[in-house]
């Protein structure tokens, strides 16, 4: 089963913010079942309708952010899907999707490492998806090196799937502060590489029962 685990050099500071991030979200996954997080999917509809309307082949190289736990590369691997990676800043999340998936677990890479600091191949994604990551990422230099991240990472007219709390969505999610977005708001902090092509709303329903708001947004970059 391939797993790279690897980070840029960064700074003592840095270092220790990643870290403490690290800590929380393996606390999270170490001390709840995947499928009592809030942002619990059985079937992820609205990321696989996206998905399907990118018209990426078979062979595409799909990358999952933040999917660690996420049943999206299920459904990918049923759908036909060769290439598929999951990266997740928890090691617990990624075992749970593992010993889910059984021997299938086999065809996906899994990437151990947080976003802003992973080391990714240049242009070797033809899709990237982002579920309920980025609108963690509540300071303005992380923001930027995942949207660095995302366009070193991305093929030429990749597309970039993003979702995220809508203005109108929760202001915390498991002890955390989020930002909230609108399209627009989402479109500029992507910045002139990338085009918004599609967005959408979702109103998730969490396993206890409450509502949580979400904007989809799908780019391709220029």
């Amino acid at each position: 089963m391939k797993k790279v685990c690897v980070f840029l050099c960064v700074s003592v500071a840095e270092k220790g913010s990643i870290m403490n991030r690290k800590s929380h979200w393996e606390s999270i996954y170490s001390t709840k079942n995947p499928t009592q997080v809030s942002w619990y999917q059985q079937r992820p509809e609205v990321s696989l309708e996206m998905i399907e309307r990118t018209k990426v082949g078979k062979a595409a190289n799909i990358i999952d952010i933040g999917g660690g736990a996420s049943t999206l590369a299920d459904h990918l691997l049923a759908m036909g899907f060769a290439r598929v990676t999951v990266l997740d800043i928890s090691m617990a999340a990624i075992r749970a999707a593992q010993e889910r998936l059984g021997p299938k677990a086999e065809a996906v890479e899994w990437i151990e490492a947080d976003i802003t600091e992973a080391v990714l191949p240049a242009r070797s994604f033809d899709l990237w998806h982002d579920r309920a990551v980025f609108h963690f990422l509540i300071e303005e230099k992380d923001r930027r090196k995942y949207v660095e991240q995302a366009t070193h990472a991305l093929k030429d007219a990749g597309h970039l799937i993003l979702a995220a709390f809508a203005s109108d969505g929760p202001t915390r999610c498991s002890g955390l502060d989020v930002v909230r977005y609108t399209p627009e708001a989402l479109q500029e902090e992507m910045g002139g590489a990338f085009e918004l092509m599609e967005t959408t709303r979702e109103t998730h329903l969490t396993p206890s029962g409450s509502e949580q708001r979400f904007i989809y947004c799908r780019f391709r970059k220029r």
